[in-house]
């Protein structure tokens, strides 16, 4: 495939070598002349293991060159990586103006092109920037989009120093895209790497990498304050977290990772609390774990509001313990939702088939007593009935009984605080954090 890639930094110098190496015929374009001098001369323009010798033999080898002239490049290929920087500033800004410059002079070269040309944001940018390269696009060369060209979103996943092996062995490649050409052509690029091919929304796409990121971030920080933890206590972190590491169900799996509702039960808040505990004890600063708490409130406190702003007289809770399939009320963030809305002098009934007031005992019967003291008045063996009194219903657990509830009531509204999602086609459905 004849392909451009623009933006010599680290992103662009990396998939020119790549590319290249694949068997690609591959041009540079840059601004700057001396990028485009040292790739001419078979040099990488970064420090990185492995990516001189892969662009001195893509150049030596006729595959791989420079340029600073857009239009020849975009008139000798026909996909173009847009890989210029997009710095942010303090404030969290991000900085689009490298991208709208580049997305300009692809328009302007494309009025004299004949052929289909992709043209994939391998950026890290916020949603919606692909819409907006298309749109300059369109207005720069006149072309019609999807059948004259296509813009994709096809985020990157490289660490500085192992670079070119994440480029050749990638757990996934993400390509956004709502053209079915592009796609193909996106798949086609990327057939001889051993990796799984994900297409998703375009927006999806962008986002990403932030997700990933930022998830990163939360990894690395939590692991230094279990390590300052740890070391005040005289306790190994590298033995600890080693250990954490070998759980690779819930620890490092996909458990956890969905958006939903804020967590409960009796061992993440107690257990939490007390690591919190533990290291301000120790006096060790530790203000992402101190913060948890915090994040888990404000969703109690947005599901109440997201209620109280529909006005009902009356709410209906169809699953008051942490988790479906227990009677544990501890620590519920249902229990919660449910005293707020009382509090607020809404009527509340309460549907559960796992939680009998006469069942419950020690300390579950304690707690429940102490936050909801009148559950007997409010807890209901009829779901229906429950449904029926209601001018709204919250949906707390997964439960076959509840799948069909929107679509058998479609006069009541209805917001779901799992993280299963019953259906996205449901006009009097929503959800907390989707």
């Amino acid at each position: 495939m004849k392909i451009s890639v623009f933006g010599l930094g680290y992103v662009g110098c990396v998939s020119l070598g790549c590319l290249s190496e694949m068997g690609h015929d591959v041009i540079g374009v840059d601004v700057s002349e001396h990028k485009v001098n040292l790739i001419n001369k078979g040099k990488a323009t970064i420090i990185e293991e492995g990516i001189d010798k892969l662009i001195s033999k893509g150049v030596e080898a006729e595959k791989l060159s420079a340029t600073t002239n857009v239009r020849n490049a975009i008139i000798k290929s026909d996909f173009s990586f847009i890989c210029v920087g997009t710095p942010v500033a303090n404030t969290g800004l991000m900085n689009l103006d490298y991208v709208k410059q580049v997305a300009r002079q692809i328009g302007t070269a494309l009025v004299n092109k004949d052929t289909f040309h992709v043209v994939a944001v391998r950026s890290t940018v916020p949603p919606n920037t692909c819409k907006m390269v298309k749109e300059i696009i369109i207005e720069e060369s006149g072309k019609v989009a999807d059948e004259d060209f296509a813009v994709i979103s096809n985020p990157e996943f490289l660490r500085e120093g192992t670079a070119i092996k994440d480029y050749f062995d990638p757990s996934v490649t993400v390509v956004g895209s709502d053209s079915d050409k592009a796609s193909k052509i996106a798949r086609d690029l990327y057939k001889d790497i051993d990796a799984p091919i994900e297409e998703v929304d375009v927006n999806v796409a962008e986002i990403i990498k932030f997700v990933n990121n930022s998830w990163h971030a939360v990894k690395i920080s939590f692991a230094n304050e279990v390590g300052g933890i740890c070391k005040e206590l005289g306790v190994d972190s590298h033995d600890v977290m080693n250990l954490f590491a070998k759980d690779n169900k819930l620890n490092l799996g996909k458990a956890y990772t969905k958006p939903g509702f804020a967590y409960g039960g009796s061992c993440l808040p107690k257990d939490l609390s007390g690591l919190i505990y533990l290291g301000r004890k120790e006096f060790v600063d530790i203000p992402m774990l101190s913060a948890i708490p915090s994040t888990n409130e404000s969703l109690k406190r947005k599901a109440i509001n997201k209620v109280l702003a529909k006005s009902p007289k009356s709410v209906g809770i169809l699953g008051l313990s942490f988790k479906e399939g227990t009677d544990d009320l501890r620590f519920s963030p249902y229990v919660d939702v449910a005293e707020g809305l009382i509090g607020k002098g809404i009527e509340v009934s309460i549907y559960d088939k796992n939680v009998a007031y006469t069942n419950l005992m020690g300390i579950n019967k304690s707690y429940i007593d102490d936050h909801l003291p009148h559950i007997g008045q409010v807890l209901s063996e009829d779901l229906d009935k429950v449904i029926e009194q209601s001018d709204l219903i919250l949906i707390s657990h997964k439960d076959q009984l509840y799948l069909d509830l929107p679509k058998r009531y479609p006069k009541k509204y209805f917001i779901e605080l799992t993280r299963n999602e019953y259906s996205k086609n449901y006009t009097n459905l929503e959800g907390i954090n989707w």
